[in-house]
């Protein structure tokens, strides 16, 4: 699923980033790698999401939502 199809207060693990290189390699460069967990704090309609990744909170538009491809938590 992509990340601004998550609910907010939930927790997914990163799977595959697709975006522009520029932006894959940025995004890697602030943690979201895959295997990476990442929680969703706040949505808007227009797709753009509030997370947290690695301690620090990250505000992307519904363009790079979309290429951040996540996937629920194993239960542990």
């Amino acid at each position: 699923m992509k990340l601004n199809e998550g609910e907010v207060g939930k927790t997914y693990l990163v799977k595959n980033v697709i975006a522009d290189a520029a932006i894959t390699r940025r995004l890697e460069a602030l943690g979201v790698n895959e295997l990476t967990p990442v929680s969703v704090l706040n949505k808007k309609g227009s797709g753009s999401v509030i997370f947290k990744v690695r301690g620090t909170r990250l505000a992307v538009g519904k363009r790079i939502s979309d290429g951040i491809l996540v996937e629920k938590m194993p239960d542990s």
